[in-house]
């Protein structure tokens, strides 16, 4: 696994903070699983389901026509 450094970051920045935001970031691109997303935000992967949607980003990976479109084949399997 790769690392980065960040320097000059402004004291007000929360590290753990910054760290959940990025793996928010590369969860809802699909870049990251939400067990990997919580390893680099340093958190649990229940915290991190449990905490993600704070930062705009859905467990789910449907988007909602996605969702909708499944509702709608469902309806018409009865």
């Amino acid at each position: 696994m790769k690392s980065i450094t960040i320097n000059n970051l402004p004291d007000d920045v929360d590290e753990k903070e910054m760290s959940m935001i990025v793996a928010a970031k590369l969860f809802d691109q699909g870049k990251l699983s939400s067990g990997q997303a919580a390893a680099i935000a340093g958190i649990s992967k229940r915290e991190f389901i449990e905490s993600v949607g704070e930062y705009g980003v859905s467990v789910f990976q449907q988007s909602a026509e996605d969702l909708l479109n499944d509702v709608e084949n469902a309806a018409r399997r009865k």
